[in-house]
């Protein structure tokens, strides 16, 4: 017997939905800017005496830690046999980032999918797991550098519970067997038949990558807590790397906020307040989602220069055929 969930006819509707995402998001960051009504008066002349030199690294780290970041995704697709230049993957990686600002929830993984097409790659499904793929892997090295950070910081009230409950979650949805069924299932509507696994080696290689570059992203916090007149001790810097993730993963959860705006902000916000005080805290996070997507444009736009010519279409070459043979059999 199969359990059908009927929703609302109004609901369907992509134009009520957008509309109900607008109104919860402006009734979020309208109490949020509430709560910290006392709180600007602190920040605002912090924000206007920003430091340039301590902005400008905040600024060089964080374009680092995307240039990094898109190493792991091409991996992941090298492993299902899709090979792509650097400049097309930036490209594709950069383009969803911006399209998260875009009501829907869908905007997204299309960009991704879209971007890759251009290039040859057509094998939707496939791509779409890598996309699952590296939203859980991220997100599961994110809490353990949050839960490593936590040493050099202390008093902080965090969330280890919900934290933890969803680290597990990830970490069982990723699970060979459950993965396989789970992603051919949701991906089946796109084409797919079946979606092999990583393997075990894989899967551990990229969770070290991952743990290696939230630590990028907590170093161009310290430098932005520094523009705005904090002093965050240089051992902070794991345990700002692990609110990042924190407020990444929050930014996912939240689907009524289109890239998780205001409520990223509000869990970073929280957990900062643990090494400096609340209007540097304030400030830190009103230039941090302004420098993301800043860093995030400019990006895309250096994607589209690094494509001088369009690359030739090859989809998946019969030596990446014969790898992604071999993973569907490693798998099974």
């Amino acid at each position: 017997m199969t359990l059908r969930v009927r929703v609302p006819a109004p609901l369907r509707r992509r134009g009520v939905v957008v509309s109900l995402q607008f109104i919860l998001l402006g009734i979020f960051i309208g109490a949020l800017a509430w709560a910290l009504r006392d709180v600007w008066a602190d920040a605002a002349p912090r924000l206007r005496n920003a430091s340039l030199i301590d902005l400008g690294l905040a600024l060089a780290v964080l374009a680092a830690y995307y240039l990094v970041f898109v190493l792991g995704w091409m991996r992941i697709l090298a492993a299902y046999g899709i090979r792509v230049r650097y400049s097309v993957a930036l490209q594709a990686e950069m383009l969803s980032m911006l399209a998260k600002y875009i009501p829907g929830g869908v905007w997204t993984p299309a960009a991704r999918v879209v971007a890759l097409r251009r290039f040859g790659v057509k094998d939707t499904p496939v791509v779409l797991a890598t996309i699952l793929l590296e939203a859980g892997l991220s997100a599961i090295a994110g809490v353990g550098v949050f839960a490593v950070g936590l040493a050099f910081v202390g008093g902080v009230d965090a969330p280890l519970l919900p934290l933890a409950a969803f680290a597990v979650v990830v970490t069982i949805l990723l699970w060979p067997s459950v993965f396989r069924a789970v992603a051919t299932r949701l991906l089946r509507p796109f084409g797919a038949e079946d979606v092999a696994p990583l393997t075990s080696r894989t899967v551990f290689q990229l969770l070290g990558f991952y743990a290696l570059t939230w630590p990028l992203g907590g170093l161009a916090l310290f430098f932005l807590l520094r523009s705005v007149g904090g002093d965050p001790a240089l051992s902070t810097i794991p345990f700002l790397g692990g609110a990042s993730a924190v407020g990444a993963i929050v930014a996912v959860l939240a689907v009524f906020a289109p890239s998780g705006l205001g409520v990223r902000e509000a869990s970073v916000y929280g957990l900062l307040l643990a090494v400096v005080g609340e209007g540097v805290a304030l400030g830190a996070i009103v230039l941090n989602r302004l420098a993301i997507t800043l860093v995030e444009a400019v990006l895309l736009l250096v994607g589209l220069v690094m494509l001088r010519r369009v690359p030739r279409v090859s989809e998946l070459e019969p030596e990446h055929e014969r790898e992604r043979s071999e993973l569907v059999a490693q798998s099974n």
